[in-house]
């Protein structure tokens, strides 16, 4: 009997990226295969099945790919949320701390309108801190999040509790231990 992949079995590891001691998980390895960027696609919209949504949006880098492909097969509009500088029009900005120090996320100041329904995508879910931002972008703009989907959740890191406790559905294809 042939083995059956999952969306786990496509993502690679490397060791000591982008420092000694983290061990990446690199979804271009997933991406680039087709049927394992369909599988990843159909598994993060599995849920959501019959539920309104009418934007879609990605956290900057990974996210754009996914929420990509995910906003084109719902027929619905994408949003980027970029790192601050990085979109040409009015902003909106909120920051977030890392692990050493504090990051800034921004939206464009019209890309979601009061009631739209968003799905918010990402590559990984680490301390959840960039998609804390991203809701809280969404939010100020009157979106209401139909649920954080991801590829990835680093579960020792403690994001996904963080963005259960805002009251998110979050949903996740797979898992790995460790940082």
């Amino acid at each position: 009997m042939r083995h059956m992949k999952t969306v786990k079995d496509y993502i690679r590891t490397i060791v000591d990226f982008p420092h000694e001691g983290i061990m990446f998980r690199d979804v271009t390895t997933l991406f680039s295969d087709p049927r394992g960027f369909r599988m990843c696609i159909d598994q993060i919209l599995n849920p959501y099945a019959g539920t309104r949504i009418d934007k879609v949006a990605g956290l900057e880098a990974r996210g754009f790919i996914i929420g990509g492909a995910i906003a084109h097969q719902l027929s619905v509009g994408f949003t980027p949320i970029r790192k601050k500088g990085k979109l040409p029009g009015a902003t909106l900005s909120q920051a977030y701390q890392l692990e050493y120090g504090e990051a800034v996320m921004e939206i464009h100041d019209d890309a979601i309108q009061p009631g739209e329904k968003v799905l918010l995508v990402d590559d990984l879910l680490a301390t959840g801190g960039t998609a804390q931002a991203g809701i809280q972008l969404i939010e100020k703009l009157g979106g209401e999040i139909v649920g954080c989907a991801f590829i990835v959740d680093l579960p020792e890191l403690g994001g996904r509790a963080k963005l259960e406790a805002m009251g998110m559905d979050v949903h996740i294809l797979c898992e790995f231990e460790g940082l």
